[in-house]
């Protein structure tokens, strides 16, 4: 059943030891009992989560791959960078002794094919290519139809198991993060500025495909319950625009282990291109729909990029909201005066502190100012250090930065 090489599974098999011995030490523990108070509310400490995105590249470059089969790279870049966060980040990301395998969930779309302008230049920005040109144009959107091919997901659980299942816990989940990012499927069509454009001359066009859209992931939720796909998410899986799920509030007590709910589970949502508009258009063409498909589930998250401290009124209206992403563009004092001890205050530090010359004297006071300000408000803090491009290949910023962070965190909690 393999398609591994038998020397690229030992291998694969000592990376995973290597993480397995990792996720065995007792700070993994400790970690997961902080986040766990801390996506409760009742944080110990600020916590630290780095997600090097983009410039994983430059932290474990292609040539450094070992593997030559693609399912043997894929696995092998998962296993290297679990190693990689314990070996060079001082943040909170806990190191587990699993393998999770993805159920084979396929979607038929939506019916109109996005388009896109590439760059000229290597990890260049795309440019849209509107495709929605008519109002009648709509129409040729399609509910998704959601399908599981049972047999490739027992296939793809045999594979790991037989791979790794006597090192690392291997299961298997469906569908684990639900995240609404209705806006940027409309820009996706229409283009980002044709977008700001309808607000004024097509609210009715733009009104009518939000419509859409709602009922159109509604169904894709009923399906998904129709076919058994939901799988818990009160774990390491990412949340929202950064974050991590630990939590002892759901699933609630009574639930079934068999059947997953919306109920027990948290979801997000975000409109990070309505970042230029005002808090009226933001409630009129994205809240407003927003809280109707976040409205089944036990937690949410609110925010990316955009500056919701203009508007965070409207942004707690959320139901159940427990999340919200304050950007680099955002007020920090707001947030912290709103958010206060009743919600978590997703903090995301600046990028840029990565490229250019590293002055970690900038980087601590930046990182103390927003530390000690969030503190004094009670605030649930937690610094994402994310959208990180690129690190111009000098991979110990990273480490460095996060030595800083820890620091910070650590004085401020008197440590």
């Amino acid at each position: 059943m393999s398609i591994v090489p038998a020397s690229e599974r030992n291998l694969l098999r000592d990376l995973a030891r290597r993480v397995a011995e990792i996720a065995a030490l007792p700070i993994q523990e400790e970690r997961r009992s902080l986040w766990k108070a801390h996506n409760s509310l009742k944080p110990a400490r600020p916590m630290i989560l780095i997600f090097p995105e983009g410039s994983w590249t430059e932290l474990l470059p292609a040539e450094s791959l070992s593997t030559t089969t693609p399912e043997g790279r894929t696995i092998e870049e998962n296993l290297r960078r679990r190693i990689y966060y314990h070996e060079h980040f001082a943040d909170d990301t806990v190191v587990e002794a699993d393998f999770v395998v993805s159920k084979a969930i396929e979607s038929t779309g939506w019916g109109v094919e996005v388009k896109r302008r590439p760059s000229t230049t290597a990890r260049g920005s795309w440019s849209f290519v509107p495709v929605l040109l008519e109002e009648s144009d709509v129409d040729k959107l399609h509910v998704p139809r959601i399908r599981h091919d049972e047999d490739e997901s027992a296939r793809r659980l045999a594979f790991a198991e037989e791979l790794f299942g006597d090192i690392l816990s291997v299961r298997l989940t469906g569908v684990t993060n639900v995240s609404y990012h209705l806006m940027k499927q409309y820009t996706d069509y229409r283009g980002l500025e044709q977008m700001m454009v309808d607000m004024y001359e097509h609210p009715d066009l733009l009104h009518k495909v939000m419509r859409f859209f709602v009922d159109a992931h509604a169904s894709i939720l009923r399906q998904y319950l129709d076919l058994n796909l939901l799988s818990l998410n009160n774990d390491g899986t990412y949340h929202s625009s950064g974050g991590v799920g630990y939590t002892d509030e759901i699933p609630r007590p009574g639930y079934d282990p068999d059947r997953i709910l919306p109920r027990d589970m948290w979801a997000s949502a975000e409109s990070q291109e309505l970042a230029r508009v005002g808090p009226a258009q933001h409630e009129e063409f994205a809240l407003r729909y927003e809280r109707k498909l976040l409205e089944p589930f036990a937690l949410n998250g609110y925010g990316c990029c955009e500056p919701l401290t203009d508007r965070i009124e409207q942004v707690l209206t959320v139901p159940r909201l427990r999340r919200v992403s304050i950007s680099p563009w955002a007020d920090v004092r707001i947030a912290a005066e709103a958010l206060g001890p009743d919600y978590i205050l997703s903090w995301k530090p600046k990028p840029m502190h990565l490229v250019g010359p590293f002055d970690e004297t900038a980087v601590r006071s930046y990182l103390r100012e927003t530390v000690e300000l969030a503190v004094g408000h009670g605030c649930v803090l937690e610094m994402v250090l994310k959208d990180t491009h690129t690190c111009e290949h000098r991979p110990e910023r990273f480490d460095r930065w996060s030595e800083i962070a820890r620091q910070e965190v650590d004085r401020a909690a008197g440590g």
